[in-house]
């Protein structure tokens, strides 16, 4: 081992003060050491530049005598120091409370780089509005994690939340709302608190944060929405906006109607508001959004009708594409980039624009094959403000499910990149909006442990085999959220929470119980009988009510696992979907429709419900064996405000098998209370025959009409346990 103690001495080049800053300052606080400056020749801890390691690596070499840190630049530096950290004890993330002390580093040799040179965590606070000492504290835990990108969500409808002196109403107006939604955005009626909320940073504070963020190699980069997500700046400025009605900050999520109108007032102002923005932001990019950006509103403006014709531009897409490039080319102008979300592609892409994909992969790919750089933040594996466990106790979120292990699956390269084309992914990141994450608590909650994952990810590359390497990635979970305990960070716990599946292997169909982190003892009862330890998968055959608990040395750990198994007619069967689900929405797979297990009335994002994206679902099931059958029920989820959409049509047709069949159809018009919508199809001609296949169809809802959140997209399908009787 490597002692240190207040004699230790250290050297460091002024060009890396900052990590040696930060290491004397962790060691003062943590454990009350004091290091001393020497010469190069005596020093016991030396940092020493070595220019042929790579931007932003480092090596670290620990002796019994010495700790060498070699670098090619500052940032390297830093990053071994944040290795270090990891390597001394837990507790030293505490203010020190005895004596000075000594702690002790094992010999060892690290040689470390980034894979991906964009390595980004992003932050909504228009949405809530989060203090200035906590935005520090945010990028402190990236800054911890070796992520170098804060993006900061900073302007939507709901909110302005940074100071612009040319245009003070910004702050005075556009930065409150006059009440906010409690409960989900789903749930029916609607009700609100009936109290003003919101808040903005100051200028002043804006530096401060800022100069935090650069000591601890943290690049900003700021996002002022466009033409969309304008509602906010468009109350304060009336001119902004097409139509001709006032309007006041949205008290409610979503998309709306109200967007930048593409006049002399809106250009004057984007351009004055950029100025400013720029001015206290000194990296590379900035973010103009231009996602969800509806044009219902442009269609009916003689303006924008009259731009498209002189432009000589296709329809409105093309001219938010115009809006775009206007404002590129004023930024570029400024010796800076933009970046903006994958609708920016619509219409044409401006030249030098970065694109940010976030409804899949499309985006990235269809940028990078043109040419332009990519940032991947995909809902399927970066939206941190979903559900990140299934169990019914888990906080209000907006929906959708992304589970660490998912998180830790992610690869940041599309598989249909090759060439040059992969040469243009810059890296990856996670999303965190926060519409229903309204305390740092919960920010906390929803990053961590997901945000080591997404590190892991973007740092080391993806895993080559991440069920081989997912138990040791928990294993080092375990040991960091000591950490994360000394730092009095607030964090999700599932690694023992129990996890179920019900399994079919031949004739045998059982349930299997484990969790996250390996070789725990688990005790289960069945339809409230004796508990037992459990020692393999439990045998289904009828319905059955499944508890189970978590035990170490006698206490329970973790929550309590609770499952209901409804044993009809097609859990022994075998089922085909005619398309696959949504990657976003597939945790279950195909067999999740006839596993006996139904999915949560109040979400749509677990692992019991599939998702389907504009796409007609035949889901064909085949019975272990025929039987007489005189009914089959499903539910779909109905969340028009998160583009789901009941279909416009469901049937089923039976195959008997003396070569019959029947049809039987429902047209259903859901009322807008209805978040779940049952279908229960009778059989009358077949109910008496045997039946050996079934298919059940549902034919999607089609694009999203205007006026609607999500207008112009295709509608989600979500689709819950196919029930035969």
């Amino acid at each position: 081992t490597f002692e240190i103690n207040s004699e230790t001495t250290y050297y460091a080049p002024s060009e890396v003060e900052n990590a040696a800053n930060f290491l004397e300052d962790y060691l003062k606080k943590g454990a009350d050491i004091t290091l001393k400056k020497a010469d190069l020749s005596q020093a016991d801890v030396v940092f020493t530049k070595v220019n042929s390691i790579s931007a932003e690596g480092y090596t670290l070499t620990i002796t019994d005598q010495k700790l060498k840190v070699a670098y090619a630049d500052a940032t390297g530096a830093f990053y071994a120091v944040q290795t270090l950290r990891q390597l001394l004890p837990a507790a030293l993330e505490r203010s020190a409370t005895g004596p000075e002390r000594s702690v002790k580093l094992p010999q060892l040799s690290i040689t470390d780089a980034p894979k991906f040179e964009y390595r980004g965590m992003h932050l909504d606070v228009a949405r809530h509005f989060f203090p200035k000492e906590f935005i520090k504290d945010y990028i402190s835990y990236l800054a911890m994690l070796k992520m170098n990108t804060f993006h900061w969500h900073l302007t939507d409808d709901q909110g302005w939340r940074i100071e612009i002196d040319a245009y003070p109403r910004l702050t005075e107006k556009a930065a409150y709302r006059n009440e906010t939604l409690i409960g989900h955005y789903n749930e029916q009626p609607q009700k609100f608190d009936g109290k003003r909320y919101g808040g903005y940073y100051t200028k002043d504070e804006v530096k401060e944060i800022v100069a935090f963020a650069k000591a601890h190699h943290v690049t900003i980069i700021p996002e002022i929405e466009m033409p969309g997500h304008a509602q906010a700046a468009i109350s304060a400025y009336p001119e902004l906006g097409c139509g001709d009605t006032p309007v006041e900050v949205a008290t409610t999520w979503g998309v709306f109607e109200n967007i930048f109108c593409p006049n002399e007032e809106t250009f004057t102002f984007l351009e004055t508001v950029l100025d400013e923005v720029i001015a206290l932001f000194p990296g590379e990019y900035l973010h103009i959004g231009g996602d969800e950006a509806p044009k219902t509103q442009w269609k009916s403006c003689a303006h924008c009708q009259a731009l498209i014709e002189k432009h000589n531009l296709k329809d409105e897409h093309g001219l938010q594409s115009w809006f775009i490039k206007q404002i590129e080319t004023y930024v570029n102008g400024k010796g800076r980039k933009i970046i903006g979300w994958d609708e920016i592609l619509e219409g044409g892409l401006a030249p030098n624009a970065t694109v940010m994909s976030w409804r899949g992969t499309e985006g990235a790919v269809a940028a990078a094959r043109q040419g332009n750089d990519v940032i991947l933040s995909p809902t399927s594996h970066a939206y941190f403000d979903y559900y990140q466990d299934d169990h019914p106790d888990e906080p209000t979120a907006i929906g959708g499910y992304l589970p660490l292990q998912k998180v830790y699956s992610f690869n940041p390269i599309p598989k249909e990149l090759e060439g040059e084309a992969v040469q243009k992914v810059l890296g990856a990141q996670g999303n965190l909006w926060t519409e229903y994450v309204t305390t740092t608590d919960q920010v906390e909650y929803m990053l961590f442990p997901r945000i080591l994952a997404m590190a892991e990810v973007v740092w080391s590359g993806p895993a080559e085999n991440s069920d081989v390497t997912y138990p040791l990635f928990l294993n080092r979970v375990a040991r960091f959220m000591k950490r994360l305990d000394a730092m009095d960070i607030h964090y999700a716990n599932h690694l023992y929470d129990i996890e179920g599946e019900l399994v079919k292997n031949g004739e045998q169909i059982a349930y299997h119980l484990n969790t996250p982190l390996k070789e725990q003892e688990i005790r289960f009862r069945l339809n409230d009988t004796a508990e037992h330890i459990y020692q393999g998968p439990i045998s289904i055959s009828t319905d059955t009510k499944l508890e189970a608990q978590v035990y170490q040395n006698g206490k329970k750990l973790g929550r309590p696992f609770l499952e209901h198994i409804r044993f009809h007619l097609g859990v022994g069967g075998a089922i085909a979907l005619n398309v696959a689900p949504h990657k976003a929405y597939s945790a279950g797979g195909k067999e999740a429709l006839i596993n006996g297990v139904s999915g949560s009335d109040s979400r749509y994002g677990d692992k019991e419900w599939l998702g389907f994206w504009g796409d007609d679902v035949t889901a064909s099931i085949t019975l272990k064996t025929p039987a007489e059958v005189s009914k089959i029920s499903t539910r779909v989820y109905h969340a028009p405000g998160q583009w789901i959409h009941a279909p416009r049509s469901a049937s089923v047709r039976l195959y008997a098998q003396d070569g019959s069949s029947e049809i039987v159809s429902l047209f259903e018009e859901n009322g807008s209370n209805n978040t779940l919508v049952a279908y229960d199809f009778e059989t009358t001609e077949s109910r008496h025959k045997k039946i050996h296949k079934i298919d059940v169809i549902l034919k999607s809802a089609g694009t999203i009409p205007e006026g609607q959140q999500g207008a112009g997209n295709p509608a989600w399908t979500f689709i819950d346990e196919i029930i035969i009787e």
